[in-house]
């Protein structure tokens, strides 16, 4: 009985997670299609210069307590209050140092001082973002994210009204920064309103260590990993120019919709249940096949059918504006594929409480990004991605050898998981890209390699008798009540 709740508990939350992530990415790219045809270039580059500086503020607000939390079995109210304050105060001292550093902001950017106000205003989103990350933090434990899905879906809907409204009013960069703000005021007021908790214990310093000796792990870890994410955008805006940090922001944004999606789906969804059978290690490495199968099966076929329409793509939303970011596009599409599994394979390391072993790790990811940019700044911005993606691949197979290492399961097995949706999704990309030697129109382009690819893609795995595409499938039509494992 038990174990039937929790795989109708994990179904459920990847069904609200799925939801959530398609919903929010379907009007995040409705509202970014129309501002990438109001607004130019370096306007955006203007803003990813400020988001460069606002992904590590956002960091040390958490901390690496929100997945301290969720990884510790039972957290107390205590626990959960601790968090909210510490994060609350750290997201109010951190908004005072960026509001007097706005001017070296600028000036690193050689932005003329348009950077000053922009960069003010922009960073109450991380202020913002802390009220709220312990609510997000309990539903997630709960795995009762449906409120989640809703308070994302109705901030996009509120920030992309704004955020249109005020590119038509010739607002430039402000329409994407007051787009910001508003989202997550809406998302964080939605949470507050709804989720029926209120912080009642005291700040408790107890607590607070015991949640860091896990957090602090995250936390350097996460630190680097932001790092070596936003490196790029600020070799690109301090050593080139805005307008190339504008492209490389486009096809960043882009490819990270998907990126991103994947990977919060596999670590809302999985990363509760992984931890809950983190004392039986033979129904844990159970789980972990079952999750790498499926991730694999996903990201693949997904991935590389972006890769493979991006020209179609980008063309039907965009006209020919932004075609340099399409090959840009292309290879962080394909990088993504790798930055998806060693998410889920930390989760795994997340879920067994060895967080302080991906220090390691992402030190040695990031002496691999900082080879392969020292290698190819010399060279331009295709160059500089194109290295991304080396050391992305490089840091996969370091990341393979490591989850093995620390949860017991084989690193054979684990390529053994891999291997078929490898070969099927090359063998499926392959014809796709042929078609656009043949069909012209971008719309007719774009459904002709769809269907190729999933015809080739779905028909193989078919043939192959693939357990993770029936069970897919069986869940999504909801032929019987059998759920993913």
């Amino acid at each position: 009985m038990e174990e039937g709740n929790l795989k109708l508990k994990t179904a459920r939350a990847i069904k609200w997670n799925t939801i959530d992530r398609l919903s929010s990415q379907l009007l995040y790219a409705v509202t970014g299609i129309v501002l990438a045809n109001l607004l130019s270039p370096e306007e955006f580059g203007l803003v990813g210069a400020v988001l460069v500086f606002q992904a590590f503020a956002s960091l040390f607000i958490d901390s690496g307590f929100a997945n301290a939390l969720v990884q510790k079995k039972t957290p107390t109210e205590t626990d959960y209050c601790t968090v909210l304050y510490f994060n609350i105060a750290m997201s109010i001292a951190l908004y005072a140092i960026l509001w007097f550093c706005a001017p070296l902001i600028d000036n690193l950017f050689d932005a003329g001082g348009r950077l000053i106000p922009l960069a003010r205003v922009m960073f109450l989103a991380f202020v913002l973002n802390a009220t709220a990350i312990v609510q997000t933090n309990r539903l997630t434990k709960q795995m009762d994210v449906k409120m989640i899905a809703v308070s994302n879906t109705v901030g996009l809907v509120a920030s992309g009204i704004v955020g249109i409204w005020l590119a038509l009013a010739g607002m430039g960069a402000w329409a994407i920064v007051w787009q910001t703000i508003v989202l997550d005021a809406v998302k964080s007021a939605l949470l507050w309103a709804t989720s029926r908790w209120l912080p009642r214990e005291r700040f408790d310093l107890d607590a607070l260590r015991s949640i860091f000796k896990v957090g602090s792990g995250i936390m350097a870890s996460s630190f680097l990993n932001i790092l070596f994410q936003n490196i790029y955008s600020f070799i690109i805006g301090a050593y080139y120019n805005l307008y190339k940090l504008g492209y490389y922001t486009q096809a960043d944004k882009w490819s990270k919709m998907g990126v991103t999606s994947l990977s919060q789906v596999v670590t809302a969804s999985f990363l509760p249940i992984l931890s809950g059978c983190q004392d039986d290690p033979e129904r844990f490495r159970r789980m972990m096949s079952k999750t790498h199968k499926f991730t694999a099966y996903i990201t693949f076929s997904s991935m590389m059918l972006l890769a493979a329409t991006a020209t179609p793509i980008f063309h039907i939303l965009f006209g020919t504006k932004w075609n340099e970011a399409i090959p840009l596009f292309q290879m962080l599409v394909i990088r993504g594929i790798f930055v998806v599994l060693t998410s889920l394979y930390n989760n795994h390391i997340i879920a067994l409480g060895a967080a302080r072993r991906m220090v390691y790790s992402e030190t040695v990811k990031d002496i691999l990004a900082v080879i392969a940019i020292v290698a190819t700044i010399p060279f331009g911005i295709g160059w500089l991605v194109g290295g991304q993606v080396i050391a992305t691949f490089l840091y996969f197979i370091y990341a393979i050898w490591l989850t093995s290492d620390t949860t017991g399961y084989g690193i054979p097995q684990m390529i053994h998981d891999l291997i078929p949706y490898v070969v099927i999704s090359i063998a499926a990309t392959l014809p796709v890209i042929l078609l656009q030697g043949i069909i012209t129109s971008p719309i007719l382009l774009l459904a002709a390699q769809t269907a190729l690819f999933l015809a080739i893609f779905m028909g193989a795995n078919h043939l192959l008798h693939s357990r993770i595409q029936q069970e897919v499938l069986t869940y999504i039509f909801r032929r019987n009540k059998s759920k993913i494992q």
